[in-house]
């Protein structure tokens, strides 16, 4: 029998899908700009591919990221929203995606405040999806944590139209369409429509649907250059649970089921549409590759959120990015890629309203429901202009046969420029809407600058096996809502130093990263009752451990492991705690991230067409509060089954989310006065997919 080594056994970071040869031809693009082997990348860079892709449902992207180490998603709705960690960067978001940029085909999707929507993205229309893990990314601007990059499906692969649909529990549907073909001799073109739809009946208050079209074009011209542009239109409704006390939490693990919370805010949720734009060129001339892209968006919304209801009637977002790559001589072969970036957000007349419907105790006279997410009176009117600037670079050479150099920098300033007029606001201690004798005009006009360098090393230690080390530094902006609600907020920045080990052959593959990351002015959370607020933290240590890769068994089948360390503490910390001051934190653990995250994959693959998947991941516990008074106990085993049958053109698939049906909680939270709020994990469900390419 051949004997397996330890680097065999504990192969790591890539997810792959059912194929570990397949992964180590994989290449990426997102840490560096330059196409080049993930074993080649000085850095934590995982890459899920197309296989893994398709054998999800991808109702969420949620579907494709869970069980990466080092990364940490979950949904409180199951439609597009989710809450993303790297490494610690969005823990402190209470909605949406903060911290981390997030790209769809190199647009970011990422506001110039860090705030990133996935309303808009069609999750049946992606090839795969790339992650780099810390600050060191050259698409990451403003963004400590890492980069999510997601790339779609090319107008010019033809192999690509489809017909999908979906059936499943708790009333969810799914419609997808792709159409393309040539245009004479040198053009393509593409039209995708989309349809998701989740019932969510075992909840109160947890609908979604979305509606997703596409209209792609792409032109090889004389001279060898590519033209590829892409209009889309999304409309998204998704309505937000509530979360649960201790007593509902119990009950929910009683039962399966989640109603008639005791929280007043019942009626949230996200209902926007979005026009999307994009065209880039990809142009030679001689050793210079010409790469300019512009993007346009336009978004709205209808928001209610505690405390209020946003109603946005638009937000104009313009882009461009001019990136050139030139290859040439420097010690060794070396490739320079460098650019400029400029984006602009501007919103006109935002507005809040209070709630209309409500409810009042009569013996306090206190807020205590809402009933409808019906508008009342004006809070507020707001205009804002945020902006962003930079200049970027990389120079990777090759100094010898065995050891690569990266030396990378990015240059950002970013400014706020906000200006509001209020009418009142909701109080948190008369816990009612109260009405401004006079409006009060407030502005706000903030500057951030931001430097990141990189500097990367790869050497060879033998064929298929590479030691890298990395050091790098990047910075985190505030978002604009917690500067309006601290304007003394600083820009975080977060040091990184970094080595690991890769490793690949035809049987299995592995990467292991272990890092140290020092975080000064980190912005952190403090939940006070219903509300949340922003303070600088003098400063957090961030060190860990990713481990994760593939190894084929033979006879059809793929076993693959992921495992993180991540031990996160705060090292300067003073708690401002209403009615106690301050509270020195200093040596406690960072709240919400678990120290040991794990996931165990098993894939099967039968000439005849049959395919499996069996996947399940644990959250260890972990800390509720600042204060760690309390740990939530998290959960193990998390499993989830897809099967596959293909035949021809024809594939029908089955996959089942929580198999042995888990009832846990996907976020638990303590906040100052001691009250627990727990967000419920989705109980066992099934979904039908049938897909038909020609």
């Amino acid at each position: 029998m051949r004997k397996i080594g330890l680097f065999t056994l504990f192969p790591c970071l890539v997810l792959s899908g059912p194929s570990v040869a397949e992964e180590l031809d994989t290449i990426s693009v997102t840490a560096s700009r330059i196409e080049r082997g993930t074993a080649e990348e000085p850095g934590a860079l995982a890459v899920i591919d197309g296989e893994r892709i398709e054998a999800a449902k991808m109702m969420n992207i949620k579907d494709a990221i869970q069980g990466t180490p080092g990364v940490l998603i979950n949904s409180k709705n199951g439609g597009y929203d989710v809450r993303l960690m790297i490494r610690g960067a969005g823990q402190k978001a209470n909605y949406g995606v903060r911290e981390i940029m997030v790209l769809r085909d190199g647009v970011p999707m990422t506001d110039p405040d860090s705030f990133s929507r996935f309303d808009f993205i069609d999750t049946q229309d992606i090839e795969r999806v790339e992650i780099t893990r810390g600050p060191g990314s050259l698409y990451g601007a403003g963004s400590a944590g890492g980069t999510v990059q997601i790339i779609s499906k090319s107008v010019f692969d033809m192999d690509q139209n489809r017909v999908k649909l979906g059936l499943g529990e708790a009333g969810s549907r799914l419609a997808h369409m792709r159409l393309g073909g040539d245009i004479g001799d040198s053009g393509a073109f593409s039209v995708t429509a989309s349809h998701r739809e989740l019932e969510n009946d075992w909840r109160d208050w947890n609908e979604f649907d979305t509606q997703q079209i596409s209209f792609k074009h792409g032109l090889m011209l004389d001279d060898g250059s590519i033209l590829e542009s892409e209009l889309s239109y999304a409309q998204a409704d998704m309505q937000i649970p509530s979360k649960m006390n201790e007593e509902e939490f119990a009950e929910f693990k009683r039962t399966g089921e989640q109603h008639d919370t005791s929280d007043p805010w019942q009626r949230s949720g996200r209902y926007s549409t979005i026009w999307f734009f994009n065209s880039r060129l990809e142009k030679e001339m001689g050793e210079l590759l010409f790469k300019p892209r512009i993007y346009f968006n336009r978004w709205d919304h209808f928001h209610p959120v505690t405390g209020a209801i946003n109603d946005n009637s638009g937000t104009n977002v313009f882009g461009a990015d001019l990136e050139f790559s030139w290859a040439h001589e420097w010690i060794g072969p070396a490739t320079l890629v460098a650019g400029v970036t400029g984006r602009v957000d501007d919103t006109d007349d935002a507005r809040k309203y209070k709630y209309r419907d409500v409810e009042y105790n009569r013996f306090s006279g206190r807020l205590s429901a809402v009933t409808s997410d019906a508008m009342g009176d004006l809070l507020e009117q707001e205009s804002a202009t945020n902006t962003l600037f930079g200049l970027y670079a990389l120079e990777s050479v090759q100094l010898n046969e065995r050891t690569s150099l990266d030396l990378g920098l990015r240059v950002e300033r970013m400014r706020f420029d906000i200006s509001t007029l209020q009418v009142g606001e909701y109080s948190w201690g008369q816990a009612d809407y109260v009405d401004f004798d006079a409006p009060v005009r407030l502005s706000t006009d903030k500057e951030f600058d931001l430097f990141a360098p990189k500097i990367g090393l790869t050497y060879q230690l033998d064929d298929g096996l590479n030691l890298y080390g990395v050091i790098a530094q990047s910075g985190q902006l505030p978002s604009e809502s917690e500067i309006q609600e601290n304007p003394d907020l600083d820009a975080a920045t977060a040091r990184n130093i970094e080595v690991g080990l890769k490793g690949r052959s035809a049987q299995w593959s592995f990467d292991l990263a272990i890092y140290r990351t020092q975080v000064e002015d980190e912005i952190v959370s403090l939940l006070d009752g219903w509300r949340t607020e922003f303070q600088n933290a003098g400063k957090t240590l961030k060190r860990g451990l990713e481990l994760n890769g593939a190894i084929e068994l033979g006879h059809g089948f793929t076993f693959d492991l992921g495992y993180a360390f991540s031990d996160y503490t705060f090292d300067e910390f003073s708690e401002v705690i209403y009615g106690q001051g301050n509270i020195d934190r200093s040596g406690n653990q960072i709240p919400y991230v678990p120290r040991h995250q794990y996931s165990l994959g098993l894939s099967y693959r039968h000439p005849l067409g049959i395919t499996a998947r069996i996947q399940a991941d644990g959250w260890g516990e972990y800390y509720m509060d600042n204060a760690n008074s309390e740990m939530y106990e998290g959960y193990d085993l998390l499993t989830n089954l897809s099967v596959a049958y293909e035949t021809g053109p024809h594939t029908l698939s089955l996959n089942v989310d929580n198999l042995f049906d888990k009832q846990y909680a996907v976020e638990a939270k303590k906040d100052t006065s001691g009250r627990h709020s727990y967000a419920a994990g989705s109980p066992r469900s099934a979904m039908l997919t049938y897909r038909y390419v020609f």
